[in-house]
């Protein structure tokens, strides 16, 4: 408002405001270090990187302001409303913040939920244009944390898929089973944690709070295996690396499994979702040790060359 007039404002209202503006992020910033109190690593981290925006931007409108005073060259003095609506925007952030432990950890979940969608969809590529996409399951995390759901449609026509041998588009098959039902079990995970709430809430949440986080790694490990599963399936196909990536998740989801156990009762749904994606991971370690026709013919002219 000081910059709104037309006229430089006065150096008293700049510096009266200045002071006023300072004492009250002041006393924001006592409470934002209150407010993670119980809070985890990644609970901690939201609220962290939220008030960060808020200092950050109040200290460029108030740098802005001071470097114009008694400019007179109307045309910087227009950058005001643009600093001053860059704070109200970190505000308007910092109110979107996750205010549990457990908010905060679905949401970070989502977001490896959000980064395996992006891998089946890529993966989806490696198809033939014969081929029908496969369904990806939904993701309706009940946290406050949602995926923002994608119009575009699934690629399946790209060229990579008839580069591929018949046993490779195999195990490029089984491998985006793989990927499809491990986007169910992250799904199933958000869905599991989100029914804690109340735990939170009680007098022994530091165990609970340590054990999401926990599962948070082992999700994020989850993430990167896929990552590097769908990188293996471009030709020509790193069987070892299949492998590799393969065992990994399936470690990963039984120590999430055990991790959960001691949490919670109700894991059906949960269970169920790892055992379809134990079968498939079965199925593509299968797939991936059989040997090609391609390694079938070396074998053939090797054994000929030594005789």
């Amino acid at each position: 408002m000081l910059w709104t007039g037309g006229e430089t404002p006065q150096v008293r209202a700049l510096e009266e405001n200045m002071v006023s503006y300072f004492n009250t992020l002041q006393g924001f910033l006592l409470l934002s270090h209150g407010s993670t109190v119980g809070a985890g690593p990644t609970l901690a981290s939201c609220v962290h990187t939220s008030v960060r925006q808020v200092v950050d931007t109040s200290f460029k409108l108030w740098k802005e302001s001071i470097s114009l005073y008694g400019a007179r060259n109307n045309d910087g003095k227009l950058s005001i409303p643009q600093w001053v609506g860059a704070v109200w925007e970190a505000c308007s952030a910092l109110k979107m913040t996750p205010a549990t432990n457990i908010t905060a950890i679905g949401r970070a979940m989502t977001k490896v939920a959000v980064s395996v969608k992006d891998v089946l969809r890529e993966m989806n590529e490696l198809k033939p244009a014969s081929s029908d996409p496969t369904d990806e399951s939904s993701i309706e995390p009940s946290t406050e944390a949602e995926i923002e759901p994608d119009d575009d449609e699934i690629l399946s026509d790209g060229d990579l898929g008839n580069d591929l041998s018949p046993e490779e588009m195999r195990v490029s098959q089984l491998a985006i089973a793989v990927v499809s039902e491990a986007l169910v079990v992250i799904k199933e995970l958000i869905r599991t944690i989100s029914g804690l709430l109340k735990l939170e809430n009680s007098n022994g949440s530091g165990n609970l709070v340590e054990s999401l986080e926990k599962l948070l790694k082992m999700c994020k490990e989850i993430g990167i295996q896929i990552d590097e599963l769908g990188a293996c399936l471009y030709p020509p196909q790193e069987v070892p690396a299949i492998k590799a990536a393969s065992e990994k998740i399936s470690s990963f989801v039984d120590d999430i499994q055990s991790e959960l156990q001691n949490l919670t009762g109700n894991l059906e749904a949960f269970c169920q979702a790892c055992d379809c994606l134990k079968s498939s991971l079965r199925q593509l370690e299968s797939a991936a040790a059989s040997p090609s026709i391609v390694d079938l013919e070396t074998s053939v002219q090797n054994i000929d060359m030594n005789c």
